[in-house]
């Protein structure tokens, strides 16, 4: 009879093995409530005041000091008082839990002992905000969800693209309605060139002008001719071209100023001019000078030219999408303040912390220090900001360059035409003539 008991025992066990492997390899969420989490929340609550006191996080009501006879001893405060937390709540792929400050105590106390909680706790990442005065919320995470993200979904809409998947599990979508213009930071092989190409693939079958600057001989978006209305492959057209953008756009107000509104959006459909989307690749070759007369006279054109799409363009239909492998300070004053029009923001992992913090650093330093810790092999791993004006580590969609080719030969049809464009660089092959 005991034999019977312990090999049924045995089976039960070896059931319920099987079955947390399954959900954990197809329901994750489901695994983590049904095992991660209640372990995860007792760990929490076990371990919160030791770590409280070791991280400096505990306060205790009494002075540093004390009046033994007549003489004042200094020391450390007796008792400390861990400060008080709310019971672990879950979420999809981790937790949260809400602490209430002593006075006196700032959130940025909880940001530098974020790491000791990730050890703590077992979990992947501890994120520290806060909600309200007085309040902070830890928001931990189980595992990193963007090892194998899943296939994220969004509605479609004119000017958005889905390009992956958030940290939280929920959909990364660009949308160039709600922030026009974007700066995309990556070194080699960091993803940067997926993420364009999933842009394109997701613009593609969209009623909107694709417009591609690389300076890079066009071997970047040249894949893509097919769907793009311009390409310019040298610095000296891409000032033609910008420079035809900036007439069309004074031409667009003064559509609006004659119809009374304010943006395109607000005009008839049949007066509204077809939106356009400017992808530069590598900004820097525009920038750069050899030291030549020339030379100069180029960059600080494409300077202006830029700075004057993005401060006037976004009302107008014409919106920047500006990638580089580095974007700093010493490319000039007009990189800084092309930066401070591009209100979105995607870093990959960058060869030197000058560019996370260009990238990111004037929105939220922490975004930038988690930019700066992402390594090789988490290729189309980034950090992005949002309409809200937080920030989210994200993934980039996997496509391929032939996927992306393959849609802008499918799309080439719906190519419009952009005639100032067409003329602009039409007059630079008369000349060349």
């Amino acid at each position: 009879m005991g034999a019977i008991l312990l090999a049924f025992a045995l089976a039960v066990v070896a059931w319920i093995f099987v079955v947390a492997d399954l959900l954990r390899r197809h329901r994750p969420a489901w695994h983590w409530y049904v095992t991660g989490y209640p372990v995860t929340a007792c760990r929490v609550l076990f371990t919160w005041r030791k770590v409280a006191m070791l991280n400096d996080l505990a306060v205790s009501s009494r002075p540093p000091r004390g009046l033994l006879g007549d003489v004042v001893v200094k020391g450390d405060p007796l008792r400390p008082v861990a400060p008080r937390i709310s019971f672990p709540r879950a979420t999809r792929m981790g937790l949260t839990v809400i602490v209430r400050l002593h006075a006196g105590q700032t959130p940025a106390t909880y940001m530098k002992a974020a790491d000791a909680l990730v050890h703590a706790w077992k979990v992947h990442a501890v994120r520290v905000t806060s909600p309200e005065r007085g309040l902070v919320l830890l928001t931990a995470t189980a595992s990193d969800p963007l090892e194998r993200p899943g296939l994220a979904t969004a509605p479609t809409a004119l000017l958005s693209a889905l390009i992956g998947a958030l940290e939280s599990g929920g959909a990364w979508v660009m949308d160039l309605r709600m922030v026009p213009h974007w700066l995309i930071a990556g070194a080699t092989r960091s993803g940067k060139s997926t993420l364009l190409a999933r842009l394109i693939t997701q613009l593609a079958p969209q009623p909107v002008a694709l417009v591609g600057i690389d300076c890079k001989g066009g071997m970047e978006l040249g894949l893509f001719a097919d769907r793009l209305s311009a390409l310019t492959t040298c610095r000296r057209e891409a000032v033609a071209v910008l420079t035809a953008l900036v007439v069309d756009m004074q031409e667009r107000m003064s559509t609006c100023r004659t119809a009374g509104v304010r943006s395109i959006w607000e005009l008839p459909d049949k007066l509204r001019p077809v939106p356009v989307v400017v992808i530069v690749d590598e900004l820097a070759e525009l920038y750069l000078s050899d030291g030549r007369r020339e030379s100069k006279a180029e960059a600080e054109q494409c300077s202006t030219l830029l700075l004057r799409l993005a401060q006037l363009g976004a009302a107008l239909g014409l919106h920047l999408v500006v990638a580089g492998q580095r974007v700093g300070s010493d490319l000039g004053p007009g990189v800084t303040a092309l930066r401070a029009q591009l209100g979105g923001r995607v870093c990959h992992r960058v060869n030197d912390a000058g560019t996370a913090e260009m990238t990111l650093g004037d929105l939220n330093k922490d975004a930038a220090a988690v930019a700066q810790s992402i390594n090789a092999e988490e290729q189309g791993v980034a950090v992005c900001t949002g309409p809200d004006g937080g920030w989210s580590r994200a993934r980039s969609h996997l496509t391929t360059t032939e996927e992306a080719m393959a849609t802008a030969r499918k799309h080439s049809a719906m190519t419009p035409e952009l005639p100032a464009i067409d003329r602009a660089l039409a007059g630079l092959k008369g000349d060349d003539k």
